[in-house]
């Protein structure tokens, strides 16, 4: 068969016709995903800037003033503004030109701006740096009791966890019933109880995440922990 060429013409444009609309048709058909794949390629991002440690990392800055607690407050070049004080049992305690500080459950942080807020009015200028710090937590306290070896009230001056004082009680005594441990937390006027389990850490075999979860059962202050 004999084709002219104005035929020949129109043949060509058909097939590129062709090949452009099933190129079109492959890069419709490229998953989402792939797409936001080749962007990421093509366009590095930074590397995030480093995270600061987290307060849980510090203790010594996430610790809560107790009733019990001996503070050691310091303003800066003032020797009749320098004290030791204790926290009463209601959660205050006294300090000159700025009366009664409720303490309780604060950070020392906390205390260093409230006294310096009274002190404002004592000074024309920039008032002193002020420095509050725990010299002895002896308000943090908790009891142990039932099957110990060695109950009893203990201020370890820190925080501990749960396996943590029953090392402090002497350790379980026998018979001890290390899946029913009971903790009593007491918050102002309200009481609630949690229970833990610590029996698979005393057995072979323990497992990472049987330590992990024993290390995340903090005592609180005043709580009582009963072992059956």
């Amino acid at each position: 068969m004999r084709v002219t060429k104005n035929a020949s013409v129109v043949i060509a444009c058909a097939i590129a016709s062709c090949f452009g609309a099933a190129s079109s048709a492959q890069s419709q058909a490229v998953p989402k995903s792939d797409a936001v794949a080749a962007v990421n390629v093509a366009t590095p991002v930074s590397s995030p800037a480093p995270v600061a440690a987290s307060a849980a990392q510090t203790p010594t800055t996430s610790y809560r003033i107790n009733a019990g607690d001996e503070l050691e407050v310091y303003v800066w070049g003032e020797e009749r503004l320098q004290r030791t004080v204790h926290v009463l049992p209601d959660g205050t305690f006294a300090f000159p030109l700025v009366g009664q500080i409720a303490a309780l459950g604060r950070l020392p942080q906390e205390l260093e701006r409230t006294i310096s807020e009274h002190l404002r009015g004592q000074y024309r200028g920039q008032v002193p740096q002020v420095t509050v710090s725990v010299k002895v937590p002896s308000g943090l306290q908790f009891s142990v009791m039932g099957r110990v070896k060695s109950p009893g009230n203990f201020a370890p001056g820190r925080y501990v966890t749960v396996l943590e004082a029953l090392s402090l009680a002497g350790g379980p005594a026998e018979f001890a019933n290390l899946d029913a441990i009971l903790i009593i937390h007491k918050r102002g006027d309200q009481l609630t109880t949690t229970r833990h389990r610590l029996s698979p850490l005393f057995r072979a075999g323990a497992t990472e995440a049987d330590v992990a979860k024993a290390q995340l059962q903090r005592v609180e202050v005043g709580d009582t922990i009963i072992v059956p």
